[in-house]
């Protein structure tokens, strides 16, 4: 099968996870400004459509700006519920099957959100969505590695009466500036608090980057990792001890990481054995959800069929759902294959 039309159906109703994408970063204009309404905040665009112009990134810096300033409205339990009940109803539309969304608390509680009115929220509607659309979830926490390791640790201590609904940590915003280093005390602790680890690496920074991440702060998953491509040595690392990469295609791109799709290394990664999979980060301003990375990976990198079967079965592989459970939607993303 190399027809594009037919590659992207079967892309979209394949059975599949979504593992690298940020609740906050699916907050599109249109509901960015009706919470703003309802919360008496002060935003400086009048329109939906103003809002998209300003979407015109030079890189993720510029990104982190805007992201920052429309979490803003964000204030109340039900903002969150309303945020993720949203995002929830489309996955289930692209045929997402699980789901593993971060949340930044950090970019809330300083601004006077209470830590428990933002997960109460987000977790009101991943249960909701997982017993009326049939969607599961785990739910990842994320510590902004521009402020300081001991607000990372303050954090922590918020999370910890919410180890049954939080089953990670990562780390994202700003990679320069920001080495893993700096949070190895922070994971350590994670860690023995029987949180699972993951992180943002190889999206700014270069490979080492990457390495010392997997050596620094011992992760299950690197978020991004495209920078590991230039390393020989890290790609054959990464096969072996099937270190999964959660890929965004549309983000390196409107990051400016690579001037188009078609200069990505998704395929290359895929060739190359590594456990990657296909996700869409932040899609309210990357312009795509995860069936439209789908889309232009396969119209961009000429994806086979077999290259979607093995994005689908990486994306099971790559969860942190319990191994039986693994295997039964493993034997699921095959027999809808078989059929196909």
């Amino acid at each position: 099968m190399h027809d594009v039309t037919a590659l992207v159906d079967l892309a979209a109703r394949m059975p599949k996870a979504e593992l690298h994408l940020h609740l906050e970063g699916t907050l599109e204009p249109e509901m960015l400004l009706q919470l703003a309404e309802r919360n008496g905040v002060a935003v400086r665009f009048s329109s939906a459509e103003e809002l998209r112009h300003a979407y015109d990134f030079a890189d993720l810096q510029s990104f982190l700006d805007i992201y920052y300033e429309g979490t803003s409205v964000l204030r109340t339990s039900d903002d969150f519920y309303t945020l993720t009940a949203a995002y929830l109803r489309r996955a289930a539309e692209d045929g997402i099957r699980h789901v593993e969304p971060f949340f930044d608390p950090q970019a809330h509680t300083q601004r006077g959100v209470g830590f428990e009115d933002v997960v109460d929220g987000i977790i009101s509607a991943l249960r909701e969505s997982e017993r009326d659309l049939g969607v599961s979830w785990r739910l990842i926490m994320c510590f902004l590695r521009d402020l300081p390791a001991t607000d990372a640790i303050q954090t922590l201590g918020d999370a910890l009466p919410y180890r049954d609904v939080i089953t990670a940590v990562g780390l994202d915003s700003a990679e320069l500036g920001n080495p893993p280093e700096k949070f190895d005390g922070v994971f350590d602790l994670a860690r023995s608090e029987g949180f699972q680890t993951v992180s943002h690496a190889g999206e700014e920074g270069d490979a080492e980057h990457v390495r010392r991440t997997l050596d620094v702060l011992h992760v299950s998953r690197i978020d991004h990792g495209v920078s590991a491509m230039t390393d020989p040595e890290l790609v054959a690392r990464l096969v072996r001890d099937r270190v999964p990469l959660t890929v965004c295609p549309l983000s390196n791109v409107k990051l400016g990481g690579f001037a188009s799709v078609r200069d990505h290394p998704l395929r290359e990664m895929l060739d190359a054995g590594i456990v990657a999979t296909v996700n869409s980060d932040d899609p309210a301003y990357f312009g795509g959800y995860l069936v439209d990375n789908y889309r232009a990976a396969i119209e961009s990198l000429g994806l086979t069929r077999e290259h979607l079967h093995t994005l689908a079965r990486n994306s099971f592989e790559a969860s942190f759902l319990p191994a039986g459970e693994i295997e039964a939607r493993l034997a699921e993303v095959d027999a809808f294959f078989a059929q196909e």
